[in-house]
């Protein structure tokens, strides 16, 4: 299976991004399955009933979220009707949503997407090690589904390091999300996850992390409440990562996507 996983977009110029080049990747990759990050979607926190249509529209099968996942109030109600928007599977019970699901691509092929969020320099959440192992054993990748996908959205690199250690071998993919900066160490696993510690963000990259700088800037030199944080309106570059996988439903290739705005370009050679 072909896979792409899209990490955190951010604001207008990161949905339009979507809108633009999901269609082109899906035919030009021959994408059997899409993902993306959307909680920063909706001006930059949370996402709406909307948006995560226009989302399906583009060609996204499954939008995962964050931290933000409930900032648009409407999301704690359209959230119970739409599985194919999942927040993190390590919230408290009796959270609105799901954080894992099991979606059929057109060609009949079985994809897992877990989505859940770290617990260092966040807020307090249940054990994400918990949460993945019991989906897991209820969904084995090989048995029960033909492709696993895991979005760890974490602010430690090292929390993200070690889940995705901690999955491998039975995940196609375990990408990190949150702190919107790609890093550079995308590579398969020992036992044959695809990792990388941070997709990056698709948003407009002369900014603070996707935010217009001025304000962000000011807080920094100032440390007093100013204005409210409004997402950067240049052009954006559409970061995720491309993910090959065997019969077996472990990664045989893997490749950084980066198209549009400010960062280099780089788009798989497969």
């Amino acid at each position: 299976m072909r896979l792409l996983f899209i990490g955190d977009v951010v604001g207008r110029v990161g949905r339009a991004a979507i809108a633009e080049h999901v269609p082109v990747l899906r035919r030009d990759l021959a994408l059997d399955f899409v993902v993306a990050n959307g909680e920063n979607a909706a001006g930059g926190f949370g996402i709406t009933e909307n948006i995560a249509q226009e989302f399906l529209n583009a060609g996204v099968d499954c939008i995962t979220l964050g931290n933000h996942a409930f900032d648009q109030r409407e999301a704690l109600v359209f959230i119970e009707r739409a599985p194919h928007v999942l927040r993190p599977l390590n919230y408290p019970a009796g959270t609105p949503g799901r954080g894992a699901w099991l979606y059929e691509t057109a060609r009949g092929e079985r994809v897992l997407v877990m989505n859940v969020m770290g617990r260092v320099f966040m807020d307090a959440m249940d054990d994400p090690f918990a949460a993945v192992e019991k989906e897991l054993a209820a969904c084995p990748l090989g048995l029960a589904c033909d492709a696993a996908i895991l979005d760890i959205h974490a602010e430690a690199s090292s929390e993200k390091q070690a889940l995705a250690h901690f999955a491998d071998g039975r995940v196609s993919l375990a990408i990190g999300t949150h702190t919107h900066v790609p890093t550079a160490d995308w590579r398969i696993l020992p036992h044959g996850a695809a990792f990388q510690t941070d997709a990056g963000m698709t948003g407009d990259y002369d900014s603070v992390i996707g935010m217009d700088k001025e304000e962000p800037i000011r807080r920094f030199t100032r440390k007093t409440p100013g204005s409210r944080f409004e997402p950067a309106e240049g052009q954006a570059t559409l970061c995720g990562l491309f993910v090959e996988t065997g019969g077996d439903g472990l990664a045989r290739k893997v490749e950084a996507l980066r198209v549009g705005g400010a960062l280099a370009q780089a788009i798989p050679a497969f």
